[in-house]
């Protein structure tokens, strides 16, 4: 279904890894651990977006792990460092599953503010699954703008996939109802939800998702099996704050991390998994079709560090 993990991540961290883990890999070539080098590192680690609270608790680990090893070198010290970003990112849960071979499809929410990249991670989503052979319907429950609707639709053709629609400001659960149907009676494998990213307010956002996730149930009480939340990485800290919000009013399931490739603060992976104890799902790593790929941490760790 996803290939090329290895080398796709690698091209998803290409700019951290030169810009700032190139920075951070540096201090490890000195004679010693000194203060000096930890404060440099706490330093590196904040502007890339790992977060205060991530960075000292990181940190925390790794000099207990180093004075408990009695490590001297560092290249002993920056092989640790790998590894505690490893523990850092890698969230228990289960394997994700993508589609249904029971009378009911597999029911995926996406959700995620306006510009994050929702749309887009839809169709590659979709494209991947497709190319496993499966059937596929996506639903434009984001009624709320007639341009996210038209391109759901865009994408939906270049992803060889039926797009279920109604008009601009229709009632979105009522698209949500008839894809969910069309799902069963088409024998589709997936039904991929598309939801608004933006209302007049944060609560009318969410009180609207509770009110998605409700209209799945009807259809299939088990609904939605994934709820996948889009966040473009290059927001940095913002995009835990909007974590919080979608967690607090779908229960999300697992995190479709976008845009990695143009951000140096690749930091923030570590800051996600770390503070909302959430898993990556995926990460975006380019603007083609294929470029999406399940994240491993590490593979992730490994493309970073080298």
């Amino acid at each position: 279904m996803f290939g090329f993990l290895k080398k796709k991540t690698e091209q998803a961290v290409k700019r951290s890894k030169e810009d700032w883990f190139g920075k951070v890999a540096g201090l490890f070539n000195r004679s010693s651990l000194d203060d000096a080098m930890w404060e440099e590192l706490e330093e590196l680690l904040i502007t890339a977006d790992v977060g205060v609270s991530t960075t000292d608790k990181f940190l925390q680990r790794l000099r207990e792990r180093v004075k408990k090893d009695k490590i001297e070198d560092g290249q002993q010290a920056y092989a640790a460092l790998r590894e505690e970003i490893v523990n850092t990112i890698h969230v228990n849960a289960q394997d994700i599953i993508l589609t249904s071979e029971s009378e009911y499809p597999r029911v995926i929410l996406i959700v995620g503010v306006n510009g994050s990249g929702k749309t887009t991670s839809i169709a590659k989503l979709a494209n991947a699954i497709k190319k496993d052979n499966k059937t596929v319907i996506l639903a434009a429950a984001d009624t709320f703008r007639a341009a996210a609707i038209d391109q759901l639709k865009y994408w939906g053709e270049k992803a060889g996939c039926e797009v279920i629609a109604h008009q601009p400001n229709a009632d979105p659960g009522a698209v949500v109802f008839d894809a969910l149907e069309a799902g069963r009676t088409r024998n589709a494998n997936t039904v991929i939800i598309d939801t608004a990213g933006r209302l007049q307010t944060k609560s009318n956002l969410m009180e609207e998702l509770k009110k998605v996730k409700r209209v799945a149930q009807r259809i299939d009480k088990s609904a939605p099996h994934e709820v996948l939340l889009v966040l473009d990485a290059t927001t940095g800290q913002n995009g835990l704050s909007q974590a919080k919000h979608f967690s607090e009013a779908v229960d999300v399931t697992g995190i479709i991390l976008t845009k990695l490739d143009s951000t140096a603060k690749g930091g923030i992976v570590l800051s996600i998994c770390n503070d909302m104890k959430i898993p990556i799902r995926f990460i975006g790593t380019g603007e083609a079709m294929d470029d999406l790929v399940p994240f491993d941490a590490a593979t992730f760790a490994e493309a970073l560090t080298g």
